[in-house]
């Protein structure tokens, strides 16, 4: 490694470049922007897309918000294209808050479920209306 006059490393030193440009923040994901019905009485979250650290946040307002409409509320899961451990920890601390349904997870988030064990703690049914009535 060089190294300039003053004994320092040849790549610290002030070079008169300029500074890289800033990376823009990350766009969110398409999708990830929750919609919500009422279906028999029932708060029913429709999520769609992808959701993990980055973009949990629209989902996890839509669900605080329909908790604190009513007791009961329905995730349709239908359209969840890829879940990591931060919707499990959404899902369980809206299960903890409420009676949560999750209507027709994806196979990934399905699996994703069975072994963790949340499979355990939730009520997973195969249609809203189902969920609904439950």
């Amino acid at each position: 490694m060089p190294w300039d006059d003053a004994g320092m490393p040849a790549l610290t030193r002030d070079t008169g470049a300029k500074p890289l440009p800033q990376q823009a923040p990350a766009p969110t994901r398409p999708g990830a922007a929750p919609s919500q019905y009422e279906r028999h009485g029932v708060r029913v979250v429709v999520a769609r897309g992808a959701y993990d650290m980055d973009s949990i946040t629209p989902l996890a307002d839509a669900l605080d918000a329909a908790v604190r409409k009513g007791p009961k509320v329905i995730l349709d899961a239908s359209g969840i294209t890829f879940a990591d451990s931060t919707l499990l920890n959404l899902l369980i601390l809206t299960h903890q808050a409420g009676a949560l349904r999750v209507v027709a997870p994806s196979p990934q988030l399905r699996r994703l479920c069975e072994i963790t064990g949340v499979d355990g703690l939730l009520e997973i049914r195969d249609s809203v209306d189902d969920a609904a009535v439950s």
